[in-house]
């Protein structure tokens, strides 16, 4: 449900339209869609966190409509009487005929049977399974009693239709006066369209999916033998001739017939005879008279006249049940061209949830309902994305932080390492719940880490060797300068020489000690040229780092040393965005925790989040970074998420454009109706599809005012979109 364009629904229809044309004459297609009201039961368990549970207690009772469909295939007994409201086999003696007897018969109807299936699988819409035994002896009694509680209930047809204590009320569209003027596979769905796009729902989705009672919605088609149908329209038509002289109502009908006989001989179109009905049921006989007037107020939606039925319902009903299709009585069927009968046949389902496994709550856009929607490693097992990243739009206000934090929450309570970079102070409350670590500069509590700090037990690798390198290359030179080879071979031998020395507690003041004193007279012993190395000026250049400088606390931190098990890490840098000498330093150490992250952690989920930060970022040397993240980080079971307000950020930055978009298969976009009157800009930009800016554009046009929550729009590399509600 909304997930369609135009021309999906047209690619329904015409698949529609093939397994018409392939079923015999004589056969009947019965459609069934169940709609019944439930409601979400919550999970409540001990090992839910805080929020886990409260979310639970939010969403438990939620109503919901749950749908059920089923397609069954007919082929009537061979019989010369037409089956019609007075002759049915509800009043004969024996109800299964001769033909059923055949096992040719059958197995000539069941490779029918299998060809339609496969027809409308080729569409890659639609999909079905057989059902067994039990399962069809249990719809029969499902249909039976209304319910599927196994319950059996008694009919009664004396007042109305009731369903042992469910009041029903049954429309039709059995005739030619109930149709609509017009229809078609979709039709514009006015909530969610805005000047620029016209957002398309099924032709008979109001009173499908959008009903919310618990209903049934039946559709009759039957094959006709066109030879002799069009021989006893001929018939009626100069019937019509020879009377047209008597009354204009007979003549402006030997014109509807003859018009219809042209079409149908013309452009070679099939003809069959169909039925519609909808049948919806309470169990509170007060509300039965408002129920009727949603009936009605839905199926005027499409322009159509549906009859109440209460003289022919018992036929009707008998009809209905499962696999006695054959019994519909022709009186309550029109004839139409497939085309236009295809139109009244529902062709979506309502939203479908994972269940278990890993993903992240969202809510269907319909009813609210909680749903389990795994937008990493589903897709990537179905060959939807090649790698798991994504890039967050979201104008100022557009709830993105709230989003961001209900996605980073669902991450880590299902073991996820998460760093995340902010400006702002969007995760301080989050990041306190989970007990992560939070850094951010405050002048009685300034930054401070310790990249030089092991663990016991633990030796310095390359990775751990480099990052110490180009931190110490960072302190001392300038963006404008370049270091030589002999320079960093010299700093390469005094980062190996200190970590191959026994020292108590490694941290910057005992590398800057190492500096001074060992590698100080090991660089005289080997006799160093100070134009090739000059360790004097590097000295000078990292003493405000060294105990008593202004930095001194900077990179002797006495705790958070163990970052690379620490699972939920936040770098606050709002108050440090442009400072020139602690932003660098915080970009470093950034790095060095994600790389060391990535490199030793395997088997377990990494998440790298870059809020509006990444502005900033750009400036320190970062961008590489960024560029090796997002194009490497797949193969380390990890995703890379950036947030951007404006649209204009993507054009300005080469960056974004070339590397974070082209690599992220996932895409988050929240209300972007500012763009409206200039999208076509927006949606080359994203390389959205038709069917994707209509589904953008539609965010939050109709959302339910009693209801806080926020819509977004997720993109699968462009192959499958959806909107979901954001509510937690």
């Amino acid at each position: 449900m909304f997930t369609l364009s135009v021309s999906d629904y047209e690619t329904l229809h015409q698949s529609w339209l093939k397994l018409i044309r392939l079923l015999p004459d004589g056969c009947l297609l019965h459609k069934q869609d169940w709609f019944l009201e439930e409601r979400f039961v919550g999970d409540f368990q001990e090992t839910q966190g805080f929020l886990g549970q409260s979310s639970e207690r939010h969403f438990n009772e939620r109503p919901f409509i749950q749908q059920h469909s089923y397609l069954m295939l007919t082929m009537p007994a061979n019989t010369s009487r037409k089956v019609n409201s007075l002759y049915s086999s509800l009043l004969q003696k024996h109800v299964v005929p001769a033909e059923t007897m055949d096992p040719a018969f059958a197995l000539s109807f069941e490779s029918v049977c299998s060809q339609a299936v496969r027809l409308l699988a080729d569409s890659g819409l639609i999909r079905c399974s057989r059902l067994q035994q039990d399962a069809l002896v249990r719809l029969v009694n499902e249909y039976l009693s209304l319910d599927t509680d196994g319950l059996r209930r008694d009919l009664d047809f004396q007042d109305g239709v009731r369903v042992g204590e469910k009041h029903c009320v049954l429309y039709t569209i059995g005739d030619m006066a109930a149709l609509p003027s017009h229809c078609g596979p979709s039709i514009r769905f006015d909530p969610y369209s805005t000047d620029t796009s016209k957002f398309p729902i099924g032709f008979v989705s109001s009173f499908c999916q959008l009903l919310p009672v618990n209903h049934l919605y039946q559709q009759f088609i039957k094959i006709e033998n066109q030879g002799e149908l069009v021989e006893r329209l001929e018939k009626k038509r100069l019937r019509l001739q020879s009377l047209s002289a008597y009354s204009r109502e007979n003549a402006f009908a030997r014109d509807a017939v003859n018009l219809f006989l042209q079409e149908a001989v013309a452009d070679q179109r099939q003809i069959v005879s169909a039925h519609f009905n909808l049948l919806a049921w309470t169990e509170q006989e007060s509300v039965l008279q408002a129920l009727r007037n949603q009936c009605l107020t839905a199926m005027s939606t499409i322009d159509a006249f549906p009859k109440l039925e209460t003289v022919g319902a018992p036929q009707l009903y008998w009809a209905g049940i499962p696999g006695n299709a054959a019994d519909l009585p022709s009186n309550e069927t029109f004839l139409s061209f497939a085309n236009q009968a295809a139109c009244f046949l529902n062709t979506e389902t309502g939203a479908v949830t994972k269940g278990q496994g890993f993903g992240i709550r969202l809510g269907d856009r319909v009813s609210g309902r909680p749903l389990l929607v795994d937008i990493s490693d589903g897709p990537m097992k179905q060959g939807l994305i090649a790698n798991r990243n994504k890039v967050i739009i979201s104008p100022s206000g557009g709830g993105k932080s709230f989003t961001l934090n209900h996605i980073a929450r669902s991450y880590h309570e299902q073991g996820a390492h998460i760093v995340l970079i902010d400006i702002g102070h969007s995760y301080r409350g989050l990041c306190s719940m989970v007990n992560g670590t939070y850094f951010t500069y405050l002048d009685e509590r300034p930054l401070c880490f310790n990249p030089f700090f092991l663990p016991a037990g633990v030796t310095a690798d390359g990775e751990k060797k480099e990052s110490i390198k180009t931190l110490i290359l960072a302190l001392w030179k300038k963006d404008d300068e370049h270091f030589t080879r002999s320079e960093y071979v010299a700093l390469s031998n005094a980062v190996q020489g200190y970590y191959e020395k026994e020292i108590g507690f490694r941290c910057f003041d005992s590398f800057y000690t190492f500096l001074s004193n060992d590698y100080s007279i090991q660089m005289k012993a080997e006799v160093i040229n100070p134009s090739d190395f000059d360790l004097n000026n590097l000295l000078f250049v990292l003493r405000p780092y060294y105990k008593g400088g202004e930095f001194d606390y900077l990179l002797n931190g006495q705790e958070n040393l163990d970052l690379l098990h620490e699972r939920f890490i936040v770098f606050e840098l709002d108050t440090i965005k442009d400072h020139p000498i602690l932003l660098p330093v915080v970009t470093i150490m950034i790095m060095d925790v994600f790389i060391a992250k990535m490199r030793q952690l395997k088997g377990e989920r990494k998440m790298l989040v870059i809020e509006e930060a990444w502005k900033a970022l750009m400036r320190t040397g970062m961008a590489e970074f960024i560029k090796f993240v997002y194009k490497t980080l797949r193969k380390y079971f990890g995703e890379a998420i950036v947030v951007t307000q404006e649209v204009e950020d993507i054009l300005s930055s080469p960056i974004v454009k070339q590397t974070i978009i082209a690599n992220s298969d996932c895409m988050i976009l929240m209300d972007l109706s500012r763009y409206e009157n200039k999208f076509q800009e927006v949606q080359s930009m994203l390389g959205l599809t038709e069917k994707e800016r209509t589904m953008v554009l539609s965010l939050n046009k109709a959302n339910d005012p009693d209801k806080k929550y926020k819509e977004v729009f997720v993109s699968l590399a462009h192959r499958r979109s959806k909107v979901y509600r954001v509510e937690v």
